[in-house]
């Protein structure tokens, strides 16, 4: 049984067929599903997804691409909403520096308002990061000195120096679809020797599907095919990788227990 650690079930070409879609997650041995919010306008729907589905958890959080439209949204908001308890996690949150849909300003302070959430909470912060390696790492390191706090970097793409970095800190690493691309050699590179007590799985669907579903709305389900991927790139059993990133995934998302 494997776990996609980060989904969302409620964007557009997964939630116009969502009961279907989780049926095929299911089927593929998807045992449990994180939908993932990015903004305030949908985390009621994210929660009402995890509510309606048991083996669907949800979390509470602003994408770095919509810092300038949330600025209200500050860490006892989000400390308030994460009481809920289907929610597991705070984020996605982080920085962007490749499309700077936000100001760069705006987007730490919000990733500081994260990072302080999670610490309060206990909950795993959700960690995006793209084109911004030496902010991100420099605001989670300055953040750790004020308090430990859980989390994970998702999607994973950027350098092995950063992958180091970051478990130093205590962090997970999620791998997506993109390692099963002909192009992602450093990024194979690095999966194939990431500890395999630090390693998770997703999907970030309806995103990224991975090979051999290049061309279509991606699908929890589709995260089988990228541990087969992973599994053999790295030398071990399907079984032996869908175990360790199961149980990964809960000991980082302890409330899910």
């Amino acid at each position: 049984m494997l776990i996609d650690s980060h989904c969302h079930l409620n964007y557009k070409g997964l939630i116009e067929d969502q009961e279907n879609v989780l049926e095929r997650a299911r089927a593929a041995g998807i045992d449990l599903m994180l939908n993932i919010a990015t903004r305030e306008s949908e985390w009621d729907a994210v929660l009402d997804t995890a509510i309606r589905a048991p083996d669907v958890w949800a979390t509470v959080g602003i994408h770095p691409h919509e810092a300038d439209e949330h600025p209200h949204v500050d860490t006892a908001k989000l400390v308030e909403r994460a009481a809920h308890p289907r929610v597991v996690g705070i984020g996605e949150t982080g920085l962007d520096y490749y499309y700077d849909h936000s100001d760069r300003d705006r987007q730490q302070k919000s990733f500081r308002a994260h990072i302080a959430a999670s610490r309060d909470t206990g909950l795993p912060l959700i960690v995006h990061t793209r084109d911004a390696e030496e902010d991100t790492l420099a605001i989670m390191r300055d953040e750790m000195g004020k308090g430990a706090y859980p989390g994970v970097i998702h999607c994973f793409t950027a350098s092995g120096a950063f992958a180091d970095a970051a478990m130093e800190l205590g962090f997970y690493i999620s791998i997506s679809g993109i390692v099963t691309f002909k192009s992602a050699k450093d990024l194979q590179e690095t999966a194939a020797r990431l500890p395999l007590d630090r390693l998770l799985v997703e999907t970030d669907s309806p995103f990224l599907a991975p090979v051999p579903h290049r061309g279509r709305p991606c699908e929890p389900a589709f995260v089988a095919d990228t541990a087969r991927f992973l599994a053999t790139l790295r030398g071990e059993s399907i079984e032996q990788l869908a175990a360790a990133t199961s149980a990964n995934f809960r000991t980082l998302f302890k409330k899910v227990a």
